[in-house]
């Protein structure tokens, strides 16, 4: 096929740790099997290093004596790995200069990913009723007895709370984590008299209020699914795979980096259902997943790599919880599934060879 560089584009401080093999979650050696695959050699960027004057960017590339600081011709392809707002300027730059850069944008807001969905008649039946900031939380409180309240742009269960109405009236129990920690702290509510904290943290920046989905349990600890939805060779969407993360005892938060674990989703489905009713949730979540992918990319220019979060209910019922536009696909090899995590890293790999050959069968024209 004929060596050709594909981009990784990285946050500057994971792009700094390349040449000393500390890229935390993102690896290395699984990104050099899997361009090898298609015949693509990854050279690892920052967007400060590329240059859309000159057309050169100073990049990583591995070498006999491990990874080395080059000047290059910027790939005409690059997968974005890093956290950019819509919009960016670095990366509308390299757009317009014929750059092709998948999953262009990584981090959408979960009121949005909410709305675009929301257009979607068939999906409609999947989302939690949903409102936002204090107003919506006073309505959801008048009509839902247990509401999950989310950061819009939080990340990795980062300032997730929840509110569950108690006995008597208008009486609830607050419960919520500082950011960083993972102890949980519940705090009396009084429907009528909001605590000014929590208050000020639903002014601090937008939140989502949500009916809080019963999920599924495994001894008593609730679960939900991560499906990585990604975009490979041929350029359509396939699932590479699924686990289940699990909420830590006592938990409702189920984010390995708060405390959650990773299992098998075959395993957690089979603990916590029959197995023909098992097996049939599993095909309707990855039936669920491409419909999603599929609805999204309408609206969602250069989405090719995405992590859904799809919760059970304890009688089967799925739910969108949310999309994660940057998967960091740890969770397979912390649930013991190795190849699927190797995979996850060789399918947008593919679809990056699929770019550079629909560019060449367009440019033969």
């Amino acid at each position: 096929m004929g060596q050709k560089l594909v981009g990784i584009l990285l946050n500057a401080a994971v792009h700094g740790g390349v040449p000393r093999l500390k890229t935390g979650q993102e690896s290395l050696a699984n990104y050099e099997e899997a361009t090898a695959a298609y015949g693509l050699t990854p050279c690892f960027l920052k967007l400060s290093g590329i240059d859309t004057q000159t057309g050169f960017s100073r990049a990583y590339i591995k070498g006999p004596h491990g990874y080395r600081s080059q000047v290059i011709p910027t790939p005409e392809v690059i997968h974005n790995r890093a956290i950019y707002d819509p919009g960016s300027s670095g990366v509308q730059r390299l757009l317009r200069q014929g750059i092709q850069v998948y999953n262009t944008c990584n981090r959408y807001g979960k009121d949005q990913i909410h709305g675009l969905l929301e257009q979607n008649q068939e999906l409609q039946t999947v989302l939690p009723v949903t409102s936002a900031g204090m107003s919506g939380l006073k309505e959801m409180m008048d009509s839902y007895p247990d509401l999950i309240l989310k950061p819009c742009r939080g990340s990795v269960g980062n300032g997730v709370m929840r509110l569950t109405r108690i006995s008597g009236a208008g009486r609830w129990k607050w419960s919520y984590s500082p950011n960083g920690s993972r102890r949980w702290y519940s705090v009396p509510v009084n429907q009528g008299a909001i605590p000014r904290a929590l208050r000020a943290r639903l002014s601090s920046v937008p939140y989502l209020v949500q009916e809080r989905i019963p999920l599924a349990e495994i001894s008593g600890r609730p679960f939900d699914l991560r499906i990585t939805v990604q975009r490979g060779w041929g350029g359509d969407w396939q699932v590479t795979g699924m686990f289940a993360k699990l909420a830590a005892p006592g938990g409702f938060v189920s984010n390995i980096a708060r405390g959650g674990e990773a299992l098998s989703s075959s395993f957690a489905l089979e603990k916590a259902f029959p197995g023909e009713a098992a097996a049939r949730i599993r095909m309707s979540v990855l039936s669920l997943s491409l419909a999603i992918a599929r609805e999204l990319e309408q609206s969602l220019p250069g989405l090719a790599d995405i992590g859904l979060d799809i919760g059970v209910t304890g009688s089967g019922r799925l739910y969108f919880i949310e999309c994660n536009g940057r998967d960091q696909r740890y969770g397979f090899k912390k649930a013991g599934l190795g190849p699927i995590w190797k995979e996850s890293y060789r399918r947008p790999m593919g679809y990056a060879r699929y770019l550079y050959e629909e560019a060449a069968r367009h440019n033969s024209y």
